[in-house]
């Protein structure tokens, strides 16, 4: 058996660096615009002039610095912040007092918005309240008197600056918890085929040994009860759960990531297999096989776990009707699905006592049949009636991915 170790990475924050990145470049270029459509008008123009060839060294040159939370560090920012503040207050010496008390844009016009959503997306709300604060003292301070286009823009830049943040901070915890809701449902149907195939295996053995060291009896018998004893415990360690729950997700600079190993088998292929020839073997005096006369072709990992739940079902045939009963096996290739009906003619089930075995850690239906249709996007009937035998009905789509059984719409809904 070969692991595969699956990567798969959620994140609602990479596109709003991304977005940052091309904003600051954007309306850097604005800004200059903004002085070159003007320049004649500036008290002091070479002022204008230094400050923008240091903004604009500085949007190139920091670029790879708000593609991710990891590369936008708190010296950056309070870099960045100091550079946007630097140019606001500026402007009361590059541009003339007329423009200024006329509404006259700042230096860094709106790419100062940049900076301060850079702390909204970095910290969330709380940083982007301290940021949008300071850069409204110092519009407040170049303006000289609260204007009402003033205040308009601070309080426009300050609200969306803390509604980002807030977003990006409730987007943080539902990818950690979707994360997590990813690594235990992983861990779950590992745990699940790891109890199939023990109940498969080694529970059956233990239990077989159990009734024929009480039919020998003497030492056999000794041996048959501590058979018996480690059939229990082993029963409700697999109830119990086999594997522990994964770790906690991580939370790095490109998402929440979750890691989740897969079990494969080293010969598993892709092209389809003939499910009567994994049949077949079951066939026999008690056992009477009914199939098609043209191949009935499943994914190999499906077929497999197919011809495991047909197992399964005979296995309780023998033990609950007996050696001498009879059991018949009919397959059937629709077009969308295989159906696989096994039909034996025993006492049947009393109502409520699979519930009970479940209960006990008798996991035989539950896993090896049940929990072996469902993760392959099919399902499992079981019908009995007291003194009328038991009919069990398995369905299994044929649009199923070879590679690990999974059907392709589970595994659809898992990628990211």
């Amino acid at each position: 058996m070969a692991k595969r170790e699956r990567v798969m990475r959620m994140s609602v924050e990479l596109p709003l660096w991304r977005a940052l990145t091309a904003y600051r470049v954007l309306t850097m270029l604005y800004a200059i615009g903004l002085f070159i459509t003007a320049h004649e008008e500036f008290a002091r123009p070479w002022v204008a002039v230094a400050y923008y060839a240091v903004l604009a060294v500085w949007t190139l040159a920091t670029l790879p610095r708000v593609q991710n939370a990891a590369s936008c560090t708190k010296r950056f920012l309070a870099v960045d912040l100091t550079i946007a503040l630097t140019g606001i207050l500026l402007t009361l010496v590059a541009d003339s007092p007329e423009r200024i008390h006329a509404g006259g844009p700042t230096l860094p016009s709106i790419w100062t918005a940049g900076s301060v959503l850079a702390f909204a997306i970095k910290g969330g709300w709380r940083w982007a309240a301290l940021a949008s604060t300071l850069v409204a003292v110092a519009n407040l301070v170049e303006r000289g008197s609260p204007a009402r286009d003033t205040v308009h823009n601070v309080i426009l830049v300050w609200v969306a600056s803390i509604a980002i943040g807030y977003v990006v901070e409730v987007a943080r915890a539902s990818e950690r918890t979707l994360a997590r809701a990813l690594e235990i449902e992983a861990a779950t149907r590992e745990r699940e085929r790891l109890a199939r195939d023990i109940h498969d295996s080694v529970l059956q053995v233990l239990a077989m040994v159990q009734r024929r060291g009480a039919v020998i009896g003497g030492e056999a018998a000794e041996l048959g009860r501590l058979a018996g004893e480690q059939e229990v415990a082993l029963r409700t360690l697999v109830s119990g759960g086999l594997v522990p729950v994964s770790r906690a997700s991580e939370d790095t600079a490109e998402g929440a990531v979750v890691r989740t190993v897969e079990v494969a088998d080293d010969d598993t292929g892709d092209e389809p297999v003939d499910l009567r020839a994994l049949l077949a073997p079951y066939a026999g005096a008690r056992v009477s096989l009914a199939e098609p006369g043209a191949p009935v072709r499943l994914a190999p990992a499906a077929a497999r776990e197919v011809a495991a739940a047909v197992g399964a079902a005979l296995d309780n045939v023998r033990k609950h009707a007996g050696e001498q009963a009879r059991a018949w096996i009919l397959v059937e290739d629709e077009p969308d699905e295989v159906i696989v009906t096994v039909r034996d003619d025993g006492p049947g089930i009393p109502e409520g006592r699979l519930a009970q075995a479940e209960g006990e850690g008798r996991l035989g239906v539950a896993l090896s049949i049940r929990g072996r249709l469902r993760d392959l996007g099919g399902s499992a009937e079981l019908i009995s009636v007291p003194g009328q035998g038991t009919e069990v009905e398995l369905k299994v789509p044929k649009a199923v991915n070879g590679a690990n059984g999974v059907h392709d719409a589970r595994g659809k809904a898992e990628q990211r």
